[in-house]
């Protein structure tokens, strides 16, 4: 599956749309292509401010526009730099719920020029979906999405 997005998501970068639209129509690619991902976007650093905001994403509306870093998953990525999945949101003590479906997340931080300036976050209402693969593909869409910001 995911070697078949790939070229998709690569298509979707070399396109003529503004990167708002590249970041949205790949949020909208993934969720419908990737039977697990229920919910996915981008969050980004908001200026100078130890917070992230949100930016292009596909699935339920969400409360959480703003996210201070510390806070939630998305929060301790945007301070530890690192990838993080979580097989069970309910064993997190800071997890920020979405909404009561979710039961996985997973967060990998988007850099460019070795500087974390965001994340791409996926929500699943599947316990424990997420693998090194899906990892890897998260990481490919991050490195593609740096390419055009």
């Amino acid at each position: 599956m995911f070697d078949v997005l790939r070229p998709l998501v690569s298509s979707i970068i070399d396109s003529n749309n503004s990167s708002d639209v590249k970041m949205q129509d790949i949020c909208e690619l993934i969720k419908a292509e990737v039977p697990h991902y229920d919910w996915v976007g981008f969050y980004f650093k908001n200026g100078d401010k130890r917070e992230l905001k949100l930016g292009a994403y596909a699935g339920e509306p969400t409360d959480h526009n703003i996210i201070p870093f510390g806070k939630g998953i998305c929060g301790q990525v945007a301070e530890s730099n690192q990838n993080f999945i979580v097989p069970d949101v309910k064993a997190q003590d800071n997890y920020i719920a979405c909404s009561i479906t979710v039961k996985a997340e997973i967060v990998i931080p988007l850099f460019m020029n070795e500087e974390n300036i965001g994340q791409i976050d996926i929500d699943s209402n599947t316990a424990n979906p997420f693998t090194k693969d899906d990892e890897h593909f998260l990481e490919f869409v991050n490195s593609e999405v740096a390419k055009i910001l």
